[in-house]
């Protein structure tokens, strides 16, 4: 096989080509950037201080494929979130993540292991 070989010039007119569709993509990403900044899309937005959340409001925080690993209770003081299954340690890692990110944390009890999150915002 015998590749046809390109000048110099061929081969900065195509990184020229490649330079301004590169420009272009970034003009546009930074456009949609932008406009997303400026969409006010509500997140699983915290309960107002004061109130109490459900098992619902915390529900809603975890992908679908985490929310239906794990059980959630309410007691007085707290939303308990207990695993279905055996987690693994990637899972593990999300769930505890999205737990601290909530202002809950691990409650390591053997067999009655569990994560927590206060009701009361």
């Amino acid at each position: 096989m015998s590749e046809k070989k390109l000048s110099v010039e061929e081969l900065l007119k195509r990184i020229d080509e490649l330079l301004n569709v590169l420009k272009m993509v970034s003009r546009d990403l930074t456009d949609i950037s932008k406009e997303l900044k400026a969409v006010d899309v509500p997140e699983s937005a915290p309960s107002p201080a004061g109130e109490m959340r459900t098992t619902e409001d915390i529900r809603v925080l975890f992908p679908k494929d985490l929310e239906e690993m794990l059980t959630f209770e309410e007691s007085d003081e707290y939303i308990v979130v207990k695993p279905r299954q055996f987690l693994g340690s990637g899972n593990f890692s999300k769930i505890a993540s999205i737990i601290r990110e909530a202002g809950g944390d691990y409650i390591s009890a053997g067999k009655d292991s569990h994560f927590r999150i206060q009701r009361e915002t």
